[in-house]
């Protein structure tokens, strides 16, 4: 993991990973962890089982090179499960609240020559108030394996004061602005040309513009320099909308042909072994002929987006939920067809709505220059939903930019960008509406490869007991289900999923990513059938 660098879209020449530490246990016992995987993991080295409330500490002992040291130094996070109350040589710096963001930090103050990150988690894996998204204490079925404490990198900056503390990028097909956070002037230096940024802004007209699509991911590379500081970003040109019941990209209509990512992990449960696993997931989905992946229910580390932005592949992005579940009312009802329409009365919890907005302005605040990134979903079959017309109303004010699924599956909203439904046990049909159809979940076809199974357990929709009878009923399922649809409003599908997770085998990929259960010159020909003609 220290060969990467964590933030690829905000890059410094200072980087300094943190990748070994101890954890402490309440009762003194103290064991070797490695960083940033979560102590119920096996690449963590503790793969520990832990009770339903987690209390335990970090100990990352660090010295850093004098020759690394400009005028301040910044400690870096990048997410803990639930609650993190970080101590710098015995100094409290920061207490944090979520899983999902980030701990970012001036630590100079305390600084010595041989320094102790002391790091004190506490998660209460039945405090359903914090986003949780598929984790689960009694894991098994659709949920999964749960994690507390560190699962994101460790990291440490140094930058000279006046530093660049953030920059927000918006652009058009043909121009791009940027804001700057924590400097008024400096220099852009972008295709050989250098532009001024005057009163913390810069706006510039790009001549000759290379768009943005997931067949061609051109990305622009810059370096902006104020004072002593310096960091090196991109951007790209492109735009995304509804119109004419159509999803638009650079304002043509395109197909959104995606695939369902968990982002699990065998040996890592939330983090890969390596960013690369992120790298050839999106590099296998491709090849398969998906140009988009729905990220389901989990904010990734930047270097993620970074690749789908290089790459080439379009994100639909969800929101992490939180509050209680209750599978009749939000799974068994509800697929049978027994749909609730109020959502303002349910999840009425001020704690669990106040966490869920934080979390979801942060995750717009983290991802929003990611130019893969293309579409917003709140809520996800009714898990944690709460007021989804009220919370749309408050993206856009974060985001209008992007369109958005305010309620992907069946408790519908009326301020909403798609007729978005999820569909597994019913043939796939189009209903007249005044939104563009999405089917944002089907397919989840199992098919259990032998010596690639997390368990003995199978969970999935509708069973392949051969490769080629996986073969044939996933060809099938889009020949005479999927590609009718598209002449009657279908602008985007969501198969599930990529990979196997646990319990449920109807990836495309095994869990440990070694077999593809289907070839991509057995698949790839579907994608070209899904384009829209010019």
């Amino acid at each position: 993991m220290s060969d990467f660098y964590p933030r690829p879209s905000f890059k410094r020449d200072s980087y300094f990973p943190l990748t070994k530490g101890e954890i402490v246990f309440n009762d003194g016992s103290r064991q070797n962890i490695n960083l940033p995987f979560a102590p119920e993991s096996q690449l963590s080295g503790v793969k520990y089982e832990f009770g339903k409330v987690r209390e335990y500490k970090y100990e990352i002992p660090f010295t850093l090179p004098e020759d690394f040291i400009k005028d301040r130094v910044l400690l870096h996070i990048g997410a803990v499960r639930q609650i993190a109350t970080v101590f710098i040589n015995g100094s409290k710096v920061a207490e944090h609240k979520d899983a999902y963001s980030s701990i970012d930090v001036d630590i100079t103050e305390h600084l010595k020559k041989d320094n102790l990150i002391t790091v004190e988690v506490y998660c209460d894996t039945l405090d359903f108030s914090f986003p949780y998204g598929k984790q689960r204490g009694k894991r098994g079925g659709m949920w999964y394996t749960d994690i507390s404490g560190i699962w994101q990198s460790v990291w440490l900056e140094s930058v000279y004061d006046g530093y660049i503390k953030d920059v927000k990028i918006s652009t058009t097909l043909n121009s791009v602005y940027m804001n700057f956070d924590g400097i008024s002037d400096g220099e852009i230096l972008l295709d050989s040309k250098t532009y001024l940024i005057e009163g913390g802004e810069c706006d510039i007209k790009i001549e000759n513009p290379v768009l943005w699509t997931p067949e061609n991911p051109h990305l622009y590379y810059f370096t902006v320099t104020s004072g002593k500081d310096k960091i090196e970003s991109y951007f790209a040109l492109r735009t995304i909308e509804v119109k004419d019941n159509k999803l638009l990209l650079n304002e043509k209509p395109y197909f959104f042909h995606g695939v369902l990512d968990q982002g699990y992990f065998e040996k890592g449960i939330l983090t890969p072994e390596s960013p690369t696993d992120y790298k050839e997931d999106i590099l296998k989905m491709k090849s398969l002929g998906f140009n988009m992946i729905r990220k389901h229910i989990k904010i990734e580390p930047q270097i993620f987006y970074y690749y789908c932005d290089k790459y080439g592949m379009a994100v639909f992005q969800d929101m992490v939920n939180n509050g209680k579940y209750s599978f009749f009312f939000d799974t068994a009802l509800p697929t049978v067809g027994f749909l609730r329409k109020n959502d303002r009365r349910i999840h009425k919890n001020l704690t669990d709505r106040e966490n869920f907005i934080s979390c979801m302005k942060s995750a717009v605040e983290k991802l929003s220059n990611h130019p893969s990134i293309v579409q917003w979903t709140i809520f996800n079959e009714g898990w944690g939903q709460f007021c989804a017309d009220d919370m749309h109303d408050l993206m856009i004010l974060c985001d209008p930019s992007r369109p958005i699924d305010s309620a992907s599956g069946w408790f519908k909203a009326n301020n909403t960008d798609f007729d978005s439904r999820h569909i597994y046990f019913r043939k796939l049909k189009a209903k007249k509406s005044d939104k563009p159809l999405f089917i944002s979940e089907f397919g989840g076809i199992t098919y259990k490869v032998d010596g690639h199974t997390f368990g003995e357990n199978t969970y999935g929709y509708g069973k392949a007991k051969t490769r080629e009878e996986f073969k044939n009923a996933l060809r099938n399922l889009y020949e005479n289900q999927v590609i009718p649809l598209k002449k009657e409003g279908l602008c985007a599908t969501v198969y599930t999923q990529l990979c196997d997770v646990e319990d449920e085998i109807n990836g495309l990929l095994t869990y440990d990513r070694q077999v593809m259960k289907i070839l991509p010159e057995e698949f790839n020909d579907i994608s070209e059938r899904l384009i829209y003609e010019e």
